[in-house]
């Protein structure tokens, strides 16, 4: 027979070990901005399945400070996204395949389905909390480092 104190240990112990891994840093895979005031790392879930790009970051109530969606699309084109579904504000970010932004939709507004359109060809979005952007100095024509395929590590921009 399992005690109440045993039972309000391991409680304890459940809470503890889940607190402290939310606080731990976001590791894997980053996205890393050039900035006039130096670089900004952005920890990001990758996604570049139609499925995945569909879902994007809908449902989801939070997400980390410094944590984004990265949405690789298989060719450069104009891009439309929208924020159905998605109770997050969003900065979202429009990257060229030279992996320099073309454009920034700063302060989406939640579960909205109105268009967001890239006004440019994009060849990967970047999805990140609202007022990131203002926060870092992000714009339009800097240099964005992406991550390789698998291994978390952030590329150069194209020549």
């Amino acid at each position: 027979m399992v005690s109440y104190a045993s039972k309000a240990v391991s409680a304890l112990l459940l809470g503890a070990t889940l607190l402290a891994s939310s606080c731990r840093p976001a590791t894997g895979p980053a996205v890393i901005i050039e900035t006039a005031i130096g670089e900004v790392r952005v920890s990001v879930e990758v996604v570049s399945t139609p499925q995945d790009r569909a879902r994007g970051l809908m449902w989801r109530d939070e997400m980390a400070r410094d944590a984004g969606m990265l949405f690789i699309f298989p060719d450069e084109a104009p891009r439309s996204f929208w924020m159905k579904n998605t109770p997050l504000p969003l900065d979202i970010v429009f990257i060229g395949a030279d992996r320099r932004i073309v454009s920034i939709a700063a302060g989406t507004k939640p579960y909205s389905t109105e268009r967001i359109p890239s006004g440019a060809p994009a060849m990967f979005v970047l999805e990140v909390n609202a007022g990131f952007c203002e926060r870092h100095g992000i714009e339009a024509g800097q240099s964005v480092r992406l991550p390789e395929a698998g291994d978390g590590e952030a590329a150069p921009p194209a020549p």
